[in-house]
């Protein structure tokens, strides 16, 4: 083996290339040996059922209140699995799917497939054969891929109903005796500043990129990672260590400094317009997606920083014309957000959505759903007993303590005694939200 480049540049470019793969493959290993949260652990190719709607014990990052998960991580190694939907009967759902570079590539559900009862062949990309009769065929770009499944619930009432629609939610391999590969293992021996070089080493190899990527991922083999066999990662001087060490350090700052400036997006009346935040996808367009140059960073270097910022701080979110998120940090004199004091948040018209919308309240600095009296997390167009104003609008008291009037209390978002972040979620929004057009006031304080 040569000796290894330690230039800062390469290192920087390196994290920033690497860590979705990496925080992506992670999070699946974590499902298919743990589970996550509300989700419980499930085996390649089979799925792991929430069966309630998340709350403040689930320490996930700016988990959504509004469904519940259907998840399964998907290994095409074995061959083609088919997924079975059963009629949904018009309940808003959706199957995201997701590749190991993060890239989502197809939707299944409400807006992209409708809700009738539907099969799936999910081949590998150089499958060849004939597909079941009636059978969608949904081509992975990489063997290791995710389901991310979202059943929207608007009530307790609502989920034995639910429930029944995930147990009928089905994979069936075709070969069924044959073992999933799963992801490949790493050096556990490598030391732990090193890892994320180690994971993008055999993980890149194992699951190549777009061909698009090919000459990027080339250009960085001097820092090791195109090294087959045993890792370079080992007994290395401590001054080569220690530089390479520093050099990914710098990359995860640069990162984090993008999260904070917004990552590029728009920002109007404090609210940060992340509507283009999934669209680094270029090459991989299945059912449900679409291929339209407003859903694409054609610019190299924003869409690798892009796609880096949107696996650390939304991993699995979708394109926006499924569901478009945007948040706010300040209220409307530009100071942040905190629970000493009270806000209104009046929004008239209310967003529009073809599907349903939502407004979530959020710690600070960890992003959990907030514990409250009432135990209420989010308030939206689906919640029971909101009073509207006379006009048609919608004013939310966002506050730590309850509210004394009526009104105030039935439209109340309780916020926790620090600082907070509420996110914003519209599913299947209108044209006008991806426009733009669509403006949403700022919180103001009261």
């Amino acid at each position: 083996m040569t000796e290894l480049s330690t230039d800062p540049s390469h290192l920087t470019q390196a994290y920033l290339y690497g860590f979705p793969l990496v925080f992506n493959l992670d999070q699946v290993q974590r499902f298919v040996t743990e589970g996550v949260g509300v989700s419980p652990a499930a085996a390649f190719n089979t799925f792991g059922h929430s069966r309630q709607l998340a709350g403040p014990a689930d320490t996930f990052v700016s988990i959504n209140n509004d469904t519940v998960y259907s998840i399964a991580q998907i290994d095409l190694s074995v061959g083609p699995v088919l997924l079975h939907v059963p009629d949904a009967d018009g309940r808003y759902y959706v199957f995201q799917f997701v590749d190991a570079w993060t890239n989502n590539f197809a939707y299944v559900g409400h807006r992209a497939t409708g809700t009738g009862e539907g099969d799936f062949l999910l081949v590998p990309h150089d499958w060849t054969g004939d597909a079941p009769a009636g059978a969608t065929v949904i081509r992975f770009p990489t063997t290791v891929g995710s389901i991310v499944g979202r059943w929207a619930v608007a009530s307790a009432e609502e989920l034995p109903a639910v429930h029944a629609l995930q147990d009928a939610t089905t994979l069936t391999p075709l070969n069924p005796d044959a073992e999933p590969i799963g992801v490949a293992p790493f050096d556990r021996r490598v030391p732990d500043d090193l890892l994320l070089l180690e994971k993008l080493r055999v993980w890149s190899q194992q699951f190549p990129p777009a061909d698009r990527d090919l000459p990027l991922q080339q250009s960085l083999a001097p820092l090791g990672i195109a090294e087959a066999g045993a890792s370079p990662y080992l007994d290395l001087p401590a001054e080569t260590t220690d530089a390479l060490a520093a050099g990914l350090d710098a990359g995860a700052a640069t990162l984090d400094k993008v999260l904070r400036s917004g990552s590029g997006s728009p920002t109007v009346n404090g609210w940060q317009l992340t509507l283009h935040a999934f669209d680094y996808n270029l090459d991989f367009f299945e059912v449900g997606t679409i291929d339209e140059e407003r859903f694409t960073i054609t610019d190299p270097q924003r869409r690798i920083v892009g796609r880096a910022g949107a696996a650390k701080a939304g991993l699995w979110g979708n394109h926006s014309y499924e569901a478009a998120y945007i948040m706010t940090y300040v209220d409307d004199t530009g100071e942040q957000l905190t629970g000493s004091r009270t806000y209104t948040l009046r929004l008239h018209p209310t967003p529009p959505v073809d599907a349903f919308w939502s407004l979530t309240m959020y710690s600070m600095p960890d992003f959990y759903l907030v514990d409250n009296p009432i135990g209420r997390y989010s308030i939206g167009d689906r919640t029971a007993g909101v009073v509207y104003d006379n006009d048609g609008g919608l004013t939310i008291t966002i506050s730590h303590d309850r509210p004394d009037d009526a009104t105030a209390f039935a439209n109340w978002l309780p916020a926790p005694e620090g600082d907070f972040r509420p996110i914003l979620r519209m599913y299947e929004p209108d044209d006008a939200v991806l426009r733009q057009e669509y403006t949403l006031p700022p919180i103001t304080r009261t």
